[in-house]
């Protein structure tokens, strides 16, 4: 299963030219984590624009099986979601070992999903975290997308949140996609690099529930 994810999914990436921070700072993988509807690839892509990191979506390291269990409306179960997981813990450790910074947006929901991906290196999160209001609203406003509403309370049942012995910190999802970016780079301490921030290019109708 492993190598049919990494051989086989179609991976959205932009890779960094140099390393962000400087020759002095060592290369970092950020995940962007959180449940459907907070926001994770929009502030991924921005925060890695930021960086001048490496960037890839999380959702294409899904095989070309669980992609199609989800769009027959089937959720994923550990079974498919841990070749889905080693698949990004293994393109963080090339980066990493490229001497290149990556961000991935992820759901992460899990802490034993954190924990595996956290064996690719330096690994941080970042919590995308909003009101259950807020984040309902979202998701009824995605055209074409197949997550449903009522499937957030499923989400948010499974969420372990980050724990205090855990590489991270959480984000509030009120404020603009460039204004969080601005914190999530003031609480990791993490220097911009010379790069503008760029949006994430336009996406099609998504069929993952998960992680958006």
């Amino acid at each position: 299963m492993d190598t049919e994810v990494t051989e086989t999914a179609m991976f959205s990436t932009h890779t960094a030219e140099t390393p962000s921070g400087g020759a002095d700072r060592r290369p970092r993988a950020i995940v962007v984590m959180g449940v459907a509807g907070s926001g994770k690839t929009t502030v991924a892509a921005l925060l890695a624009g930021r960086l001048g990191a490496s960037f890839a979506e999380g959702d294409d390291f899904h095989s070309p099986a669980n992609v199609a269990k989800m769009a027959a409306g089937h959720p994923l179960d550990d079974d498919d979601r841990w070749p889905w997981l080693r698949g990004i813990r293994d393109w963080f450790a090339a980066e990493l070992g490229e001497g290149r910074s990556a961000v991935v947006p992820c759901s992460a929901l899990r802490r034993s999903y954190r924990d595996l991906l956290e064996t690719a290196g330096d690994v941080r999160f970042v919590h995308l975290t909003g009101s259950y209001d807020l984040l309902r609203e979202r998701i009824q406003g995605r055209a074409g997308h197949f997550m449903k509403p009522k499937m957030l309370d499923s989400q948010l049942a499974t969420l372990e949140p980050l724990a205090d012995d855990e590489p991270g910190t959480a984000v509030d999802i009120g404020p603009r996609p460039d204004q969080i970016v601005d914190e999530v780079l003031r609480l990791l301490d993490e220097p911009a690099g010379a790069r503008e921030p760029v949006a994430p290019a336009a996406a099609g109708p998504r069929t993952e529930p998960e992680d958006r």
